[in-house]
């Protein structure tokens, strides 16, 4: 099977801010301090952050751990990316397998000493090869074996430019992943995150381990709670550029960007729905923050969803579309609630702290990842729907922003440590964890973006 994976557009062009009123888990929110909620946030997201490239540590390995031999690629001398190691990498870095180097360059066609990867530890092993095509493209081909049965499990190859050779090595890799573990892999995803350097604001789009950082927009008014489109061709985002809140669409590919929220008061918090077309925001434009649903391309009126007497913000799309999860004072403190879109009363989902707010939902729908307040901390837990059972997955206690990754077997967030801030991507079982921080400064609001297409 052939994979022609095509230019990918990763130099999207245009300025883009988002700065999305939210709750800040490093105040203690009043419910005076909830009325002027998306100026005080703003004001609070002062992000020292620069951008240049990641630093990755990692610790903590999973439950079960696949010892796995990946040879260099063969290569015709020409190729400026080392594809098997971006492999080696990805997979590691899952806490899923234990990466063996047999310590020798392997074809996909060439005969496997099954005898001496198995003397290293190894059940399988991946070989592959990478050439340029006469038109500047490379195709990179593999083959995993399972070095138990002597057999072959499966190759492929990918064609990719040049600038994305590294991307081709996500691509193997999540086809690895699958391959042995069943799940989807989640190496050639993206993340949106924002940063501050200076009095400038940037709006950056990476590669999941950081790599790759792109800026779709720089701007000198604060940008915050990115949001990716279901197919990963736009963000949403919140942009104090007309020093107000508004909420702006953003297409990569070409740069354009379209304010589609830019009503009475503040414009803030954007979420897509499933199918794209519609968004869910929280207005002021009739007092209080409440819940209403716009068109994702500006078009028609919003449709208010809720109706309180409290503050209701940060809402997200349940995955069939048919409800949303959203955080409320209604009852006197920040909660979680959950809404049907067909009508009728909010239902309280989260109980046992006086402060639980940020929710974000996995990709099945059964568990619900949310901002605690626990002795005065501020921790990122995850509860499973049905059951209600509660799992702690960080520890510093000055968390922010909560995102799944699209396989649900992540969550990335925000924290700060040591007087600086980072991304931490933690396994929903909380056992390996990966910090990314930047060497130019702090780096704030991870957002997870889709499976690539």
């Amino acid at each position: 099977m052939t994979l022609d994976a095509g230019p990918r557009a990763r130099k999207p062009g245009g300025p883009e801010v988002h700065c999305a009123a939210r709750y800040n888990p490093r105040l203690v929110v009043t419910r005076s301090f909830m009325r002027r909620l998306f100026l005080a946030l703003c004001l609070a997201l002062a992000l020292p952050v620069g951008h240049a490239q990641m630093r990755i540590d990692v610790s903590g390995v999973g439950a079960t751990q696949y010892p796995i031999a990946i040879a260099s690629f063969a290569t015709d001398g020409r190729t400026p990316q080392d594809v098997a190691n971006v492999v080696r990498g990805d997979l590691a870095r899952s806490g899923a397998f234990r990466v063996i180097d047999p310590q020798a360059t392997m074809s996909d066609t060439a005969s496997i000493n099954f005898p001496d990867i198995r003397s290293r530890g190894a059940d399988s092993v991946l070989a592959g090869s990478v050439s340029r095509l006469a038109d500047g493209r490379y195709d990179i081909r593999f083959r995993l074996s399972d070095a138990v049965r002597q057999s072959t499990i499966g190759g492929e190859s990918l064609v990719v430019s040049e600038a994305d050779l590294r991307y081709g090595g996500h691509r193997v890799a999540d086809w690895v992943y699958e391959k042995i573990t069943g799940e989807k892999g989640i190496f050639s995803t993206r993340i949106a995150f924002v940063s501050k350097q200076g009095n400038r604001f940037k709006l950056n789009v990476a590669d999941w381990d950081g790599e790759n950082v792109v800026s779709p927009l720089t701007s000198p008014e604060p940008i915050i709670s990115p949001s990716w489109s279901p197919d990963g061709t736009r963000l949403a985002y919140v942009s104090f550029e007309l020093k107000k809140p508004v909420v702006y669409v953003h297409t990569l590919a070409s740069g354009q960007r379209k304010a589609v929220a830019n009503f009475k008061g503040s414009n803030s918090a954007p979420a897509w729905s499933p199918d794209g077309r519609t968004l869910a925001v929280a207005l002021t434009q009739d007092g209080l923050s409440q819940i209403y649903l716009i068109n994702s391309d500006g078009s028609g009126s919003p449709r208010r969803l809720t109706s309180s007497s409290g503050i209701d913000t940060e809402p997200v799309f349940a995955p069939d579309g048919k409800s949303l999860y959203f955080t409320s004072d209604r009852g006197g403190s920040p909660q979680i609630y959950r809404i049907s879109l067909g009508g009728g009363d909010a239902t309280r989902v989260t109980f046992g702290s006086s402060y639980n707010v940020s929710p974000r939902i996995s990709p099945d729908g059964k568990t619900l990842a949310f901002l605690t307040r626990r002795e005065g901390r501020f921790l990122v837990a995850v509860r499973d729907l049905a059951g209600g059972n509660e799992t702690l997955l960080s520890d510093a206690g000055r968390e922010e922003s909560p995102s799944f990754a699209p396989n649900g077997r992540w969550v990335m967030y925000a924290t700060q440590a040591g007087g600086r801030d980072s991304l931490v991507a933690v396994s929903i079982d909380g056992r390996v964890r990966q910090r990314m921080t930047s060497n130019a400064g702090d780096i704030r609001e991870p957002t997870w973006g889709p499976f690539a297409k």
